[in-house]
């Protein structure tokens, strides 16, 4: 995906706020919106934004997964479900 073919400036965005709201719904694509000529800010559509923010959280929990592999502060099967038990007043 390049950003650089779905920059409109903010005029256009206040012009067709409606129609853009609809192709972002529609293209699942992001849009830079400039002002003065520069890029100001990047629009999506919630349902978009609330899927990268969910990718975002896996990724940082697989992060913190391979740093505990990386220190070493792992536990066996055996044991997790072991301590799983205990917890929950199982045999």
């Amino acid at each position: 995906m390049k950003l650089s073919e779905n920059t409109k400036p903010i005029s256009y965005l206040k012009a067709h706020a409606a129609q853009v709201i609809e192709g972002l719904k529609q293209s699942h694509q992001p849009m830079v919106i400039t002002q003065n000529g520069e890029a100001a800010m990047v629009i999506q559509s919630v349902a978009d934004y609330e899927k990268t923010q969910e990718t975002l959280a896996l990724l940082k929990m697989l992060a913190h997964s391979q740093q505990a592999v990386t220190e070493g502060r792992t536990v066996s099967v055996d044991d997790a479900f072991r301590q799983l038990r205990q917890r929950r007043g199982l045999k």
